[in-house]
C-alpha cells in the first residue's frame, strides 16, 4: 500500500496532540510532563503507544527524557542563546529591542482586545490585581514577576502562535537581564508608579475590548520603559565618572 495511503499509527496521532499541545502553548517549554502512567491515563491511551509517541517527540526535539522525567525542550533556546550573546555584547541594541517590542506589544494587545475569551479576560485581570497588590506591599520583585506573568497572557490572548512563542522567548531574555538589569530599575518607586498606571491602562482596554485603546496603551508603555532605561543608564554612568575623578589620587604616587 502507498505509504500516502496508510492509516497513522496510535503513536503518530498521540505525538500529534501532544505536538499540538506545544504548539498552542498549553505545554510549556522547561515544563515537567506526568508520568507516564499518568499521561497515558489522562489521554487514554495504552502506556506502549504513548512511549512510542514520546520517542516521536523526542526524535522532532521538542520532549527530552532524563532521569528527572520527560520535559519540553527549551526548543527556541537554539536561536536565542546565540542571539542573547550578540545582543549583550551590543550596549547600542537596546534600542532597537524597544522598538522591536513596541511594535510587537502593540500588535499583541490589539489582537487581544479583540480576541481574548472569557476565562483569559479573567486571568488578566487577576494579573492586574497581584500587580496591585504587589506594588502596595512594595515588593519590588513580585510586581516585576506580574509584570512578566501579564504581558505573557497577553501574548496567549492574542491568539497568534508566531507572537506567544516568539515573545515568551524574549520574555526570558529580559528575566536573564539581556537587556538591561530590572532589578535595579523595578528600585525606583517612581518608576513602578508610572509603569503599574500603563499596565491597568493596557489591561482594562484589553478587558473592555477596546483594540485601539490597548494599542495606544501598548505604544506609551514601550516608549516610556525604553526612555527610562536609557536615562537611568545615562545617570549610571554620571556617577562613576564622578566616583572614579574623586578616586583618582589612589592611582597616583605619593
Amino acid at each position: 500500500m502507498n505509504d500516502r495511503l496508510r492509516a497513522p499509527k496510535l503513536a503518530e496521532i498521540i505525538a500529534g496532540h501532544i505536538e499540538r499541545l506545544i504548539l498552542e502553548g498549553v505545554l510549556r517549554p522547561g515544563e515537567k510532563l506526568a508520568s507516564e502512567r499518568d499521561l497515558a491515563e489522562r489521554l487514554d491511551v495504552s502506556r506502549p503507544s504513548l512511549r512510542d509517541a514520546l520517542q516521536l517527540l523526542e526524535q522532532r526535539g521538542l520532549l527530552a527524557t532524563s532521569r528527572d522525567g520527560t520535559r519540553v525542550t527549551q526548543f527556541l533556546a537554539a536561536l536565542t542563546d546565540p542571539l542573547a550573546g550578540l545582543l549583550q555584547s551590543n550596549d547600542g541594541v537596546t534600542a532597537d529591542y524597544f522598538e522591536f517590542r513596541a511594535a510587537v506589544e502593540r500588535a499583541a494587545a490589539g489582537l487581544a482586545a479583540i480576541r481574548a475569551t472569557e476565562p483569559e479576560r479573567q486571568a488578566i485581570a487577576d494579573a492586574l490585581d497581584e500587580m496591585v497588590a504587589a506594588h502596595e506591599a512594595q515588593d519590588a520583585d513580585r510586581e516585576a514577576e506580574a509584570d512578566i506573568v501579564l504581558h505573557r497572557l497577553i501574548y496567549a490572548a492574542s491568539h497568534n502562535l508566531v507572537i506567544l512563542h516568539v515573545m515568551r522567548a524574549f520574555l526570558d531574555m529580559l528575566r536573564r537581564d539581556i537587556f538591561f538589569n530590572r532589578t535595579s530599575l523595578f528600585a525606583h518607586a517612581d518608576f513602578r508608579d508610572t509603569l503599574l498606571a500603563q499596565h491597568r491602562a493596557i489591561g482594562e482596554a484589553i478587558l473592555t475590548g477596546d483594540p485601539a485603546a490597548a494599542q495606544e496603551a501598548s505604544e506609551a508603555h514601550m516608549t516610556f520603559t525604553g526612555q527610562s532605561v536609557e536615562t537611568f543608564r545615562r545617570d549610571e554612568a554620571r556617577e562613576d565618572l564622578a566616583v572614579r575623578r574623586l578616586n583618582r589620587s589612589t592611582l597616583l604616587a605619593g
